[in-house]
């Protein structure tokens, strides 16, 4: 039987060249047609720790990373060790390794599965023995072995490596080639896996640079932030283009300044965002309110990772959902976005953008690591820069003595003017205040004026909720189904995933992906939710973070929870076989997952004096 997917593993230390191995196979896979998914889980220190790039590639559309591996590049003798347990059970599948310095046990292995070893040394005599080669001569020996194309892989060495010098790409070129024909010299293809691209070239994106290239297409022309993992990519790819497009790019002193001095340019009548971690998004906290209260648009995106505190700065996790919610002291409307895939994360950015200056408040964009480091291919036809962008209510002088900046209107939402412009002159402060801007607290309090002031802005959320209700919720597969999966951002692509095998098993299942959860789309909710027969409700946190919200907003409890915190995203095989055991009568309400693949022994450090 042919299988039109592989799952390969590039296993080593910060440092031994496991991620430049990854976008050079990621290149070739997209640009030939395949479609791809990665992820990589790794440590925070800059050399060393233990690093696993994990992707899968086929000839049809994949929606997570894989699970156990066709092929492993195993650039030491960790990678070996700590994953020979997942190596898959089937002819020819196995590791890739430098036998000069990796040693692989046969015995260890599953029936079938090799250990394709590479004299490194003998292999690079004629380039100088560099160990760095390796990783290249690994790559060229497992095109060979999945039969990718060798013309496209060249292109993809070359643009890797001739970003330094024209020499050097040739070199890499050199010893890849010298890994391929070794390895057709002595191994033979995995005849049952067939790859087969269609031939045309596809993007390669995190959400990240999709958030990135949104805010570009929406008409932000200011970004200031300070570098935090895993938000630093968006600044990353803003930086060296900032001119080309006419974006500000700001790397300030701190996320203090980061979000203050957008909130200042969005006040100037510019379109700004910031963008941070956890930490650092609770820095901005206050800020947040000041653009409630002064009803200044800004948009912050907020990349979740392991916490609290710096927690795990590497790793993924659902768990900022309440930080987000909750920013700031007291009340003020506010919009919390949720993209659920890379191209949707283009479009949430845009949509952010326009909620923001329409509605006059902050807006949060709730990413997280796996969501907006992992790499995968889409469809060209999935961005465009023709994206409507709606600047809200602006007036344009002169102005007369009647304008109000915060003139209670039905919608809530007044009139806004940018500096300069004659006769729109107001106080923008951080207290309560009048219509005029006047405020209301320093000499005496004004109960009535308090009372109209918070009510015009509550107001714009009733527009807001009406507005994108029909965008707030995902679904997918039968209107009537025996199983409903529901979960919110990163993890739609997982549970399309699931709903997709169980279909195939002939179980009835719809699957309910939540892309805005603020304001909550309750009615859609209760609607979809008093339907369902059987529900399981799916987050990457400990405590259940989204199901308490939405038993906050309707009043439904989820009976079934499948949770995970151990800074890893779901692996496709456990999640499906929790799944399926939930819905075994007297399953039980929570089940937790861990990845104990990555299980990796702790190394004490000795202290001396």
């Amino acid at each position: 039987m042919q299988i039109k997917s592989a799952t390969v593993w590039i296993g080593g230390a910060a440092g031994d060249g496991v991620a430049s191995t990854g976008d050079i196979l990621a290149k070739t896979c997209s640009r030939s047609g395949l479609h791809y998914f990665a992820q990589s889980s790794y440590q925070s220190v800059i050399r060393g720790g233990h690093v696993v790039y994990q992707f899968q590639t086929s000839s049809e559309p994949v929606y997570t990373h894989g699970d156990n591996f066709d092929l492993m590049i195993a650039l030491n003798q960790e990678s070996v060790d700590y994953h020979v347990k997942s190596v898959q059970k089937a002819a020819g599948r196995g590791f890739i390794f430098n036998s000069d310095k990796v040693k692989v046990d046969p015995a260890v292995l599953p029936a079938g599965t090799l250990a394709y070893g590479l004299p490194v040394g003998d292999l690079t005599a004629e380039f100088g023995r560099n160990p760095v080669m390796q990783n290249t001569l690994a790559s060229g020996a497992s095109v060979f072995l999945l039969q990718l194309p060798w013309d496209v892989f060249e292109k993809a060495v070359r643009d890797q490596f001739g970003k330094k010098k024209a020499e050097i790409a040739d070199l890499n070129v050199k010893v890849a080639r010298k890994g391929f024909e070794y390895a057709e010299s002595k191994f033979q293809p995995i005849k049952d896996i067939v790859l087969k691209g269609d031939g045309q070239a596809r993007m390669l994106m995190g959400a990240n640079q999709a958030i990135a290239l949104g805010a570009v297409a929406g008409g932000c022309t200011f970004y200031s932030a300070y570098p935090m993992t895993p938000a630093s990519a968006i600044m990353h790819w803003l930086a060296p283009r900032s001119a080309k497009y006419g974006v500000v790019m700001k790397q300030c002193e701190d996320e203090i300044a980061s979000i203050n001095m957008a909130i200042g340019a969005g006040f100037s009548g510019t379109r700004a965002m910031t963008g941070t971690s956890g930490g650092g998004f609770a820095l901005m906290t206050e800020a947040m309110g000041l653009s409630g209260i002064t009803e200044i648009p800004v948009v912050a995106v907020l990349v979740q990772r392991g916490g609290p505190s710096t927690g795990l700065p590497t790793k993924t996790e659902q768990g900022d959902l309440f930080q987000a919610l909750g920013a700031g002291q007291g009340e003020y409307p506010k919009a919390i976005l949720t993209p659920i895939s890379v191209e949707d994360a283009f479009h949430s950015t845009v949509q952010s953008l326009n909620i923001a200056e329409k509605y006059q408040m902050p807006v949060m964009l709730l990413s997280d690591l796996l969501l907006s480091e992992h790499l995968e291919t889409l469809e060209t036809s999935s961005l465009t820069n023709k994206v409507s962008i709606d600047r809200g209510e602006v007036q344009a002088g002169p102005l007369g003595a009647e304008y109000k900046r915060y003139a209670d209107t039905p919608s809530g939402i007044s009139p806004r003017v940018y500096p300069g412009v004659e006769g729109g002159q107001h106080v923008a402060a951080s207290d309560e205040h009048d219509e005029d801007g006047c405020l209301v607290s320093d000499i005496f309090t004004n109960p009535s004026t308090r009372v109209k002031m918070v009510k015009k802005r509550f107001r714009k959320m009733d527009g807001l909720a009406k507005e994108v209700a029909s965008q707030s919720i995902v679904k997918e597969g039968p209107a009537q189904a025996d199983l409903t999966l529901v979960g919110w951002g990163s993890t739609y692509k997982t549970l399309k995933n699931i709903r997709l095998a169980l279909e195939k098993e002939g179980v009835k299942v719809n699957h309910l992906q939540f892309r805005i959860v603020w304001p909550f789309p309750s009615e859609m909710a209760l609607k979809e939710l008093k339907a369902a027969k059987n529900v399981v409700l799916v987050e990457n946190n400990y405590s259940g973070l989204f199901a308490k919200l939405l038993r906050q907003e309707t009043g439904i409890a989820i009976p079934h929870h499948i949770r995970k915190f151990d800074g890893e995203p779901f692996y496709f095989a456990p999640l499906l076989e929790k799944v399926k055991g939930l819905l075994k009568p007297g399953g039980p309400e929570v089940q937790y997952l861990v990845t104990d693949e990555l299980d990796i022994p702790i190394k004490r450090v000795a202290v001396t004096a």
